[in-house]
């Protein structure tokens, strides 16, 4: 069995994972509202919330303890004050029992979430199943990522294409603090959007290019400032769910391009989808027509295993073949894809 520790931002996680069960306990502890009136995540508040919230959460686990083999946690990439405390508490949890520590990629167990419910519904028969889904292109969007990644058959990682500048989830929160929605603010738009007519305000698709498999939403967020300004406060109330439509929609659009142009370079078997954004609706919808046009099953990460969580933490510490045991795991605010 695999504990996992989750720390990278403002989510303190944990959670235990056995190869012949999958996920057997999760726990989760949201700083979203310490950080709200901050408009954002806080570096050094986020870590103290971890060492006040971890060892709580620990009490949860106490009974899954003794069957506990190893110890996973998050190394990288993420706030380097978070990433610190999670693999200290690791470390100590290590000592304590004897138990070796494994650092994990934040961004390969995106990468992996989609694959935790196949696994769950036949732990025996999962290696086979994943091998038939594979060569599998997996979309992995949430607040400080956008990447499309290949998962080979020989289950190493690839980055095809990243975003140039803000990620799509920065994109949906950067927009809501403009358009004086509270942080976290993507699921703020999401709701409005629902409400309102995407064709009354266009926004820019990024790069728009279809060989060119780069993403940016920087430009985004701009050409939404620039609009703002145009508006007296009442038009703004007035339009808000207008706004927020096709402020939305230039993100879904864009991912949706992007990953149907990535997946026309080759035979791909399968798609994933996951990350925060990935709860989004829309988002949802657009990657599911774009496998669905190419005839190709989508694999969308359950929504607990969307945002950060130590589920998929834990079963990335078991896919991911090769995680070295018994080696310093130190924090690395920027790691690669495809580092293990």
């Amino acid at each position: 069995m695999i504990l996992a520790v989750e720390s990278s931002c403002d989510e303190s996680a944990l959670a235990t994972f056995d190869p012949a069960r999958g996920v057997l306990r999760e726990a989760v502890s949201s700083q979203a509202a310490a950080h709200e009136k901050h408009g954002g995540v806080v570096p050094d508040l986020a870590s103290r919330m971890h060492l006040s919230a971890l060892p709580l959460l620990l009490e949860e686990f106490r009974e899954d303890m003794p069957a506990v083999t190893r110890i996973a946690v998050t190394r990288g990439p993420g706030l380097l004050p978070c990433l610190s405390l999670g693999i200290a508490f690791a470390r100590a949890l290590a000592a304590a029992s004897g138990r070796p520590v494994v650092g994990v990629n934040h961004l390969r167990a995106h990468v992996h979430s989609p694959f935790i419910a196949l696994h769950a519904a036949d732990p025996e028969g999962f290696p086979a199943a994943r091998a038939k889904l594979l060569p599998h292109l997996a979309a992995v969007v949430s607040g400080g990522n956008s990447l499309l990644v290949e998962l080979g058959e020989d289950l190493r990682m690839r980055v095809l294409a990243r975003t140039v500048d803000d990620a799509a989830g920065e994109a949906f929160d950067k927009g809501a603090k403009l358009l004086g929605l509270p942080y976290p603010g993507g699921a703020l738009i999401e709701k409005l959007a629902a409400q309102g007519d995407p064709s009354k305000h266009r926004f820019p698709r990024g790069i728009p290019e279809r060989a060119d498999l780069r993403m940016s939403f920087s430009g985004l967020k701009t050409a939404l400032r620039y609009q703002l300004e145009k508006l007296s406060d009442a038009d703004l109330k007035s339009q808000l769910p207008d706004i927020c439509a096709g402020y939305q929609l230039a993100i879904v659009e864009q991912l949706a391009a992007k990953t149907g142009s990535a997946l026309d370079l080759k035979a791909f078997r399968s798609v994933g989808l996951s990350g925060g954004v990935a709860n989004n609706a829309g988002v949802r919808a657009a990657i599911a027509r774009v496998a669905r046009e190419r005839s190709l099953p989508l694999l969308t990460a359950e929504a607990r295993h969307c945002g950060d969580n130590a589920g998929m933490v834990a079963f990335a510490a078991w896919a991911d073949s090769g995680l070295p045991e018994g080696v310093a795991v130190v924090p690395e605010a920027q790691l690669p894809v495809e580092r293990t």
